[in-house]
């Protein structure tokens, strides 16, 4: 049974920003939107990460929507069943976009995570207690308000300022996991996790001001780790946000310390009806944008 990025409930919950599309062969969804000012539409893979069961297969997809989309784009799976040869023949666009830190779960965590993130974990960890939720529905309530303090912090915008309905269905999706740090009866901090075959994939991760101040990041992290091991073979902690890799900076040290080896993800881009997406770049400067026409 598909679960996580790949289940039609999760692709439901993009469904305010366009019209969810499964790709019948690959087995991957994208997401149908309106090019603005036009008649035309193109497509992008769901937010964050493009997942399907036949790569292979996805070029086939692309092709029975030639001259029905403009184009299309996204950012892979890192462990999806590819190579860059596979990306290469399907798309016209294919660029390294970010590193993702990953967890080979084989090897012990003592062995690889940093002697500070342990320190920090077993200090926070005598402040709260961390628990895996057995219905992540019921703290929607918890969750909002969790995620309106940290889009706020970053003004998070766009695909992933999702809605109070997004977040119903997301909860919702098969292969959640929700870990909630809890100090004095109160939830400090959650942080929301979807398996996918043998793989725990980071999905999002929210904390009140106490939970920042208390560490819980550190609580919720180690804590995952230990409920994973064995369960999975891969844990996928993310990238850093936008399209660097700023390897200095305070969140690349704090998913590093996690983390025992990294794999890369891609953004690829196919246009598929070029004579629009040329009229439709006409008036834009020279970008490395895609499609240009959204620059």
């Amino acid at each position: 049974m598909n679960s996580g990025y790949m289940h039609p409930l999760y692709a439901e919950s993009f469904r305010e920003f366009g019209n969810p599309y499964e790709l019948e062969h690959s087995g991957g969804w994208a997401l149908e939107r309106a090019i603005p000012n036009t008649d035309r539409h193109d497509a992008i893979g769901l937010y964050p990460l493009f997942c399907c069961k036949a790569w292979s297969a996805l070029g086939r997809d692309l092709e029975a929507k030639r001259g029905q989309w403009v184009s299309f784009s996204m950012v892979t799976d890192p462990f999806g069943g590819y190579n860059r040869s596979i990306l290469e023949e399907t798309f016209d666009f294919v660029m390294p976009y970010k590193n993702h830190y990953v967890v080979d779960t084989s090897q012990a965590l003592e062995k690889f995570v940093s002697k500070s993130h342990r320190a920090n974990a077993k200090r926070a960890l005598r402040k709260m207690d961390v628990e895996v939720c057995t219905d992540p529905t019921s703290y929607i309530e918890e969750w909002i308000k969790l995620y309106s303090v940290l889009a706020k912090k970053h003004d998070i915008k766009g695909l992933s300022a999702f809605s109070r309905d997004a977040f119903e269905k997301q909860l919702k999706v098969p292969g959640i996991v929700m870990f909630r740090a809890v100090s004095g009866g109160e939830t400090v901090g959650l942080d929301l996790w979807y398996v996918q075959g043998d793989v725990a994939q980071g999905h999002l991760v929210a904390f009140n001001g106490e939970g920042y101040t208390l560490g819980a990041s550190y609580a919720t992290k180690w804590t995952m780790l230990e409920y994973f091991s064995g369960k999975v073979a891969w844990v996928n902690l993310g990238g850093l946000p936008g399209g660097g890799d700023e390897s200095s900076s305070g969140l690349a040290h704090f998913k590093k310390g996690w983390a025992n080896t990294t794999k890369t993800v891609y953004f690829c881009g196919k246009i598929l009806d070029r004579r629009a997406y040329n009229s439709l770049s006409s008036g834009t400067s020279n970008t490395t944008f895609f499609p240009a026409y959204r620059a």
